[in-house]
């Protein structure tokens, strides 16, 4: 079986770890993203994770149609807004890492 990948579409996996106490509000938070970016030309899934073993693990898987459009929503006043404001009050950790789907 050859493996492609897919060289056009980008994978986001934004992992947070919220603050002991917070992890409700960074979750109320997190979800009001989820209509106006599923709103954005480009985004293909925006998806909110909790972890089952650690609840104060929250990931967003997201894929979007090329890095293009992901830099333009990286650069959306809503996304600013909540790495400037809302993520220093409810997040310990986090880290963003991009990815190539892998198809068969």
């Amino acid at each position: 079986m050859e493996i492609r990948k897919n060289e056009t579409q980008l994978v986001c996996i934004a992992k947070f770890i919220a603050k002991e106490g917070e992890v409700d509000q960074l979750i109320k938070n997190l979800h009001s993203l989820i209509p106006i970016t599923m709103q954005e030309g480009g985004c293909i899934r925006y998806e909110l994770n909790q972890c089952i073993d650690e609840p104060n693990r929250i990931t967003f898987i997201e894929k979007w149609y090329d890095q293009v459009t992901f830099d333009a929503h990286c650069n959306k006043p809503y996304i600013v807004e909540f790495f400037n404001d809302g993520k220093p009050h409810h997040v310990k950790e986090f880290e963003v890492t991009l990815h190539k789907e892998l198809l068969p």
